[in-house]
C-alpha cells in the first residue's frame, strides 16, 4: 500500500479492527440517544459516500471545485465513511475482523484466476 504514511508524519501504533470498534461504541454509548436505527445509518453511509465521490470528483473527474469551494481532504471523506460504517457494525453485533477475514476468503477464492499475476521477478520485485 503505498502513501499510508505521510512524509514527516509521527508513526502511530495501529489500531486493530476489535480496538477501534470498542473506541467508537465507547463514543456512542456516552450519548441516551445511542446508536441511530439501522435506516438512518444506511442513509448516513450514503451521504458520506456521496461527500466522497464528490471530493473525488473534484479531484480527479471532469468537475472542478468553484474558486470559492474549500479545499476537501480524500482522508477525512474516508474517515467519515469508516466510521459510519463501524457504528453501523456494532449496532448489528458484527465483528469486522471475522467480517473483513470472510469477505478475504472469498475474493481470494473467487478471483484466483480472474485476473493475470503479476510476475515479482520479471518486474523488480522478490521471488518469494
Amino acid at each position: 500500500m503505498s502513501g499510508a504514511v505521510r512524509e514527516g508524519a509521527t508513526p502511530k501504533a495501529h489500531k486493530t479492527l476489535p480496538e477501534i470498534q470498542r473506541e467508537v461504541d465507547e463514543l456512542i454509548s456516552g450519548y441516551a440517544a445511542g446508536y441511530f436505527t439501522p435506516l438512518t445509518m444506511v442513509a448516513r453511509l450514503a451521504e458520506e459516500v456521496g461527500e466522497l465521490a464528490r471530493e473525488v470528483n473534484h479531484r480527479f473527474g471532469e468537475k472542478p471545485k468553484k474558486p470559492t469551494e474549500p479545499e476537501g481532504s480524500l482522508e477525512e471523506e474516508l474517515g467519515d465513511v469508516f466510521f459510519v460504517l463501524v457504528s453501523f457494525a456494532n449496532a448489528q453485533g458484527i465483528d469486522l475482523e471475522a467480517a473483513y477475514e470472510s469477505v478475504m476468503a472469498k475474493y481470494r477464492t473467487r478471483d484466483r484466476d480472474r485476473w493475470p499475476r503479476r510476475d515479482p521477478v520479471r518486474e523488480g520485485g522478490d521471488s518469494r
